[in-house]
C-alpha cells in the first residue's frame, strides 16, 4: 500500500515522485516500459559500444528548469556544456554559430550582430523572470512583469510575418527558425517563436549541456534520489484503469503523466463529462522519424565551426525551413526537409570507442507516417558535410509509427505529447489556475500535456505534486537539493 501512485516513469514522472517520496510520503512508481526513463534513455542502438540517445539528447532546461535546479542535477551528474551550443549550416560553405557567448556570436554575426544583441541581451539581463514566466502556467500573475513584457514583444515580432525587420543578411533569421522549429509547429507563430526564444537565450545563458554517458544520467539521478527516499519503481507494468490502481495501492493521490487521450481510457467514467469532452479535444502534433548512426569518424562538416557544436539545425533559409514545415503539417513529406541533428561526441568521448561517433537526427513528419526518412537525412548532411554517407557504419530507424510504439505518450509521433499552438498553451489540457487537477478527488495530471509543456525538464511533473501536497495532503513543498 501506498500515500502516492505515479503512472509513467519518464522526466515528469520521477520528479513527481521524487518530490512526493521527499514529502515523506510513500510512492509507488509504474512504468510500462522495461526500464525507467522515457525521453531520458540511452541504449546501443546500432553497434556494441555506441551509446545513443532514445529521444532527447542535448538538453537546454537541465541548467534552467527550475525542478532540476532545486533538484541540483548538475552536483549530481556531470553536465558537459559545449562552447557553441548550436550551429546552422548554409549554403556556400557558411554557418551561423551560437556561442555560449552573447557577445561572441554577436561579433561572428557582423552586420546582424547588433540586432541579435537587441533581441537577445534584454532576455539575458532579466533571465529568471523569463524562465519563471514560461515554465509554469502563463495564467499567473508573474513574478518579473517587465522580463514578461521584454519576452512576449520579441516573441510576437518573431511570431509574425515582419519577424524579417531588423536584419540584413540571411544568417541569423535562419538560425532563429532552426530554433524554433524544435516546436513543431507553424511557422512563423507566436507559440514557436516564443520557443525558440527561449531555447535561444539560454544558449547564451546557462548552455546547452550534453551528460556524460547519455541522458540516461538524468533520469537514474531522480531514480537514486526516489529510492533512497523509500519509493519504488515498478517496469513493465501497463496501468488500463485509475480505479483498479487505486484498489490496488489504496492511494490517496494518482499522479498520471500521460497524455489526455491517455487519462480517459484509464478514468473516463470518472471524469465529468464536460471535462472528459476537453480532454478529448485536445490536439496532437505532427511526428519526428529518428535516425541513429553509429560513425567511423567525425562528420566532415565544410564549415569547421560546426566540428564543435554538439547540435546542429539544417533545413537551410529561414523562407526554406518554414516552407518544410508548412508541408509538413498539410500532411506531406518534404522534399528538403528540416532536420534537427546532434553529434554528441564532440564533447563526450564515451558515446562510441576511440575515433569513432554516434549521430542522432530526426525530421518531421505527418503523424503517424511509416517512412524510413534515412535518405533524407543523410541528404540533408551530405549537402553540408560531403562524405559523411562513407562514415556510415550501422543505423537504427524509427519512423513516427515506431516512435509512437515505444512511448504511447507520443501519438503518432507526436515528441511534444501535444500540438504546440498559442491555444494549447494556454490551454493544456484545459484553462485553469491549477491544469495539474483533475475534477475527480487525488487524480491529477502532470505530463508534457500539462504547461510547462514539452522538453525534458520535470516541470509538469514537479508542478503536479504541488498540487497534490496542497490539495490532498494539505503539506508543504519539500526541499529536493542533496543535502536537505
Amino acid at each position: 500500500m501506498s500515500d502516492v501512485a505515479v503512472v509513467g516513469a519518464g522526466p515528469n514522472g520521477l520528479a513527481a515522485a521524487v518530490t512526493m517520496a521527499r514529502a515523506g510520503l510513500s510512492v509507488q512508481l509504474f512504468e510500462a516500459a522495461d526500464a525507467p526513463g522515457g525521453g531520458t534513455r540511452t541504449t546501443e542502438r546500432t553497434l556494441p559500444g555506441f551509446l545513443h540517445d532514445v529521444c532527447a539528447a542535448v538538453h537546454p532546461m537541465a541548467l534552467a528548469s527550475p525542478f532540476f535546479r532545486a533538484f541540483e542535477l548538475e552536483r549530481r551528474i556531470e553536465l558537459l556544456v559545449p562552447e557553441v551550443s548550436y550551429g546552422h549550416p548554409l549554403d556556400g560553405g557558411r554557418a551561423g554559430i551560437a556561442y555560449r557567448s552573447l557577445e561572441r556570436t554577436v561579433e561572428d554575426l557582423g552586420v546582424d550582430g547588433p540586432a541579435w544583441r537587441a533581441l537577445m541581451g534584454p532576455l539575458l539581463r532579466r533571465l529568471d523572470g523569463v524562465t519563471d514566466f514560461t515554465q509554469g502556467n502563463l495564467l499567473r500573475v508573474p513574478k518579473d512583469p517587465l522580463a514578461v513584457v521584454s519576452f512576449g514583444t520579441r516573441a510576437l515580432l518573431q511570431g509574425t510575418p515582419a519577424w524579417n525587420i531588423g536584419f540584413r543578411s540571411d544568417i541569423a533569421p535562419a538560425m532563429l527558425t532552426g530554433l524554433s522549429a524544435h516546436a513543431m509547429g507553424r511557422l512563423p507563430a507566436l507559440a514557436t517563436s516564443g520557443a525558440g526564444l527561449l531555447l535561444g537565450v539560454l544558449a547564451h545563458a546557462r548552455g546547452w549541456p550534453v551528460p556524460r554517458g547519455g541522458s540516461q544520467a538524468i533520469a537514474q539521478a531522480m531514480v537514486d534520489d526516489v529510492e533512497a527516499h523509500g519509493g519504488r519503481i515498478e517496469v513493465g507494468r501497463h496501468i488500463d484503469s485509475v480505479a483498479a490502481l487505486r484498489d490496488e495501492t489504496g492511494a490517496k493521490a494518482i499522479i498520471c503523466t500521460t497524455t489526455p487521450r491517455a487519462l480517459v481510457r484509464m478514468a473516463g467514467a470518472e471524469l465529468p463529462e464536460n471535462y472528459r469532452r476537453k480532454l478529448e479535444s485536445f490536439k496532437y502534433g505532427a511526428g519526428v522519424c529518428k535516425v541513429d548512426f553509429a560513425l567511423s569518424g567525425p562528420v566532415p562538416w565544410t564549415a569547421s565551426e560546426l566540428r564543435g557544436a554538439p547540435t546542429l539545425h539544417l533545413g537551410g533559409s529561414r523562407e526554406a525551413i518554414a516552407s518544410a514545415e508548412r508541408e509538413v503539417l498539410q500532411g506531406r513529406h518534404p522534399k528538403n526537409p528540416y532536420v534537427l541533428a546532434v553529434q554528441p561526441g564532440v564533447i563526450d568521448d564515451s558515446r562510441a570507442p576511440h575515433g569513432q561517433h554516434t549521430f542522432w537526427a530526426y525530421t518531421h513528419v505527418p503523424a503517424g507516417s511509416t517512412r524510413d526518412c534515412s535518405e533524407d537525412i543523410i541528404a540533408a548532411v551530405e549537402k553540408h558535410a560531403p562524405g559523411f554517407g562513407d562514415l556510415i557504419l550501422s543505423s537504427s530507424v524509427q519512423s513516427a509509427k515506431d516512435v509512437a510504439a515505444y512511448n504511447a505518450n507520443y501519438i503518432g509521433g507526436d515528441i511534444s505529447s501535444g500540438a504546440v499552438t498559442i491555444r494549447q498553451l494556454l490551454k493544456r489540457p484545459v484553462i485553469s489556475r491549477d491544469p495539474w487537477r483533475t475534477p475527480v478527488p487525488g487524480l491529477y495530471l502532470g505530463s508534457a500535456s500539462t504547461p510547462p509543456g514539452p522538453a525534458v525538464h520535470g516541470m509538469g511533473g514537479w508542478l503536479a505534486a504541488k498540487s497534490a501536497l496542497k490539495n490532498t495532503f494539505g503539506l508543504p513543498v519539500p526541499k529536493l537539493g542533496l543535502n536537505s
